[in-house]
């Protein structure tokens, strides 16, 4: 006897949850079916993967290593599946993405209706995370594609470009720099900058194009004030506050403040960012991801975006 692929399931869900009710709700049987099949799967495999008492469970180094394997192999059942269904109807069914919190308020409304006009039988589930925390469940199959900012790590995973995003200087409206068209890296003051909370790559992007001081290896931006969001930031420069850096993808926003805002454009040519689409190489669906990639380049530049 072999496991089955139920069996399978049952087994990842218990060493998530570490509670037989909550993995019974998550795979939507009994408590006691999934008992049951998990004392089988003991038996088959001639091992104990799972330590109980009346009050809890606990996974055994064995079931941790049984588990890993599991999801190997439920993510090549998956990718088999999915396989001959995007071979017979490309970017149809349900489709997990992820996106960066500075990519997807302003990318996503400006393609998804073309995206539904043209794919109907495609169903997005949308995620909006961190650049580090979509790598790690793209790669572990918890998400099948994601938009991030490059430069990031990307090893492992395929990269398309969807556009070129270039960055702005973002001043109060009475700042010295206002009535400049354009500037260079070293009108930068990273003193006045306010950015986003660590954890976000814009952050790293902005630090990026401002000049390094002598004898110092980063700038020091403002830590006084520090954003959540990109909107919180154009708020704070509205009154005063300091300066920022916003991609060009997020200055064309409606929600963005128009007033005591003064946007420069920064010469410099990496005074930009790379919004890509990434998607593990094993997976099954990457005929469709490319097509996806190209399908959200091309939407965005006749939104005049790209």
């Amino acid at each position: 006897m072999v496991p089955s692929i139920r069996q399978l399931r049952y087994l990842v869900a218990l060493a998530e949850e570490e509670h037989f009710g909550r993995a019974a709700d998550k795979c939507f049987v009994t408590q006691s079916t999934l008992s049951a099949s998990i004392q089988e799967l003991e038996e088959i495999l001639g091992a104990v993967l799972f330590e109980r008492t009346k009050r809890s469970v606990m996974i055994t180094q064995l079931g941790r290593d049984t588990t890993a394997r599991a999801r190997a192999v439920l993510q090549g059942v998956d990718d088999l599946v999915e396989h001959a269904r995007a071979e017979r109807d490309p970017l149809s069914g349900g489709l997990s993405l992820g996106a960066i919190p500075t990519i997807g308020p302003f990318l996503l409304p400006r393609v998804l209706p073309a995206l539904r006009a043209s794919y109907p039988s495609l169903t997005l589930y949308l995620r909006e995370d961190q650049t580090a925390r979509l790598l790690e469940q793209v790669r572990a199959g918890d998400l099948d594609a994601a938009l991030i900012a490059l430069p990031w790590e990307t090893d492992g995973l395929s990269v398309q470009e969807v556009m070129l995003d270039r960055l702005w200087l973002a001043v109060p409206g009475a700042h010295a720099l206002a009535g400049r068209k354009r500037i260079g890296r070293r009108d930068v003051d990273p003193s006045e900058l306010i950015l986003l909370e660590g954890g976000h790559c814009l952050r790293d992007h902005a630090l990026g194009i401002c000049p390094v001081p002598q004898g110092r290896r980063r700038p020091n931006p403002n830590q006084r004030f520090q954003g959540t969001s990109l909107f919180t930031l154009a708020e704070m420069v509205a009154n005063g506050l300091g300066a920022t850096v916003l991609p060009e993808l997020a200055i064309g926003s409606e929600v963005m403040p128009k007033t005591g805002v003064a946007f420069l454009p920064l010469r410099e040519r990496q005074a930009s960012r790379r919004v890509v689409l990434v998607w593990r190489k094993t997976s099954a669906r990457k005929g469709e991801f490319r097509l996806l990639g190209h399908f959200l380049r091309n939407a965005l530049a006749e939104s005049g975006a790209a």
